[in-house]
């Protein structure tokens, strides 16, 4: 649950990255106005105007209601007609994680952001934008990624109750889909509010109230490049998590690993508490990998059979 939530913060966090950036390049284009490094804006954590974040969270918290209103009857059904179907479809979305992470880390790596005004406007030249479109696009893509883990906590709080009668499962699901979303998405409108509480501190008297709102102001980008970071680990850690559950073998191998470890004097149970971690996290990673392989080789073939034909 917490690695989901630490992606969620992720995504949220990542598209006003992204939306800002675009955002500066186009009002930069507009105005024929370099101005200084696009990077380093001292008044605009998120670079998002503060009439924009919001929305955009909310906008990625209605995409999550909707999904708990597909997931929610979709899972009760599927648990009566075909409770076979549940693993291979959580399987199928862990991969999908584990592929979106390593996607992330490669494109990071590959792809430098402009860090300079004369880059990004080059950036900004090379084609034409459409911000609401962009801002879209990307909303898309962090409801997507709220499916896959919204789809784990009702299969999980659906295999709490089991054994309950139907009006207890449709009451359970539905209680946690709704606190589930109002808890998290309430949490992320407050952590990209934090630059603006900063702000607001800082305009008063009060010199105590002014350091603390410097303070929040320093801390909020460092918060943002830290959950882009630890977003990125939870798609590999809640990815192969779900694989890791979902083929008995894995999970038998990592249960004898770690009674194994365990047995070492002094530290095995410390190692022990961390090793289902990292193996979660390295199924994610090789996971991850090998299905971009699988997409690359399809995408690959595709224009020439496409071709030939």
């Amino acid at each position: 649950m917490a690695s989901g939530l630490l992606l969620l913060l992720d995504d949220i966090a990542t598209i006003l990255d992204d939306v800002a950036l675009m955002s500066k390049m186009a009002a930069k284009k507009t105005a024929g106005v370099l101005g200084d490094d696009l990077a380093l804006n001292a008044q605009q954590v998120t670079g998002v105007r503060a009439d924009r974040e919001i929305p955009i969270v909310w906008k990625v918290a209605k995409g999550s209601f909707v999904n708990k209103l597909i997931l929610v009857p979709l899972a009760l059904l599927i648990s009566v007609i075909a409770p076979w179907l549940i693993n291979p479809l959580l399987m199928l979305g862990g991969l999908f994680l584990c592929y979106e992470g390593v996607e992330k880390v490669l494109h990071t790596i590959m792809h430098k952001k402009p860090t300079t005004s004369e880059e990004a406007k080059a950036e900004f030249d090379s084609e034409e934008l459409d911000l609401a479109n962009f801002e879209k696009e990307k909303v898309k893509g962090a409801v997507r990624t709220d499916f896959i883990l919204s789809a784990e906590i009702v299969v999980i709080s659906l295999g709490t109750v089991a054994t309950a009668s139907l009006m207890t499962k449709v009451s359970v699901l539905s209680i946690i889909a709704v606190v589930m979303t109002i808890g998290v998405y309430g949490l992320v409108g407050m952590i990209v509010k934090i630059d603006d509480l900063g702000l607001y501190l800082t305009k008063q008297t009060a010199s105590f109230k002014q350091t603390i709102g410097r303070g929040l102001l320093a801390f909020a980008p460092i918060l943002m490049k830290l959950l882009s970071i630890v977003g990125t680990i939870a798609m590999f850690l809640v990815g192969g998590g779900i694989i890791n559950h979902t083929i008995p073998l894995l999970h038998h191998l990592t249960e004898n690993t770690v009674d194994h470890i365990e047995t070492i004097p002094a530290v095995g149970n410390i190692i022990g508490a961390l090793t289902p971690t990292l193996i979660n996290f390295g199924i994610g990673l090789v996971a991850g990998a090998i299905v971009l392989l699988i997409v690359s080789l399809i995408q690959k073939m595709w224009p020439k059979k496409a071709s030939g034909s």
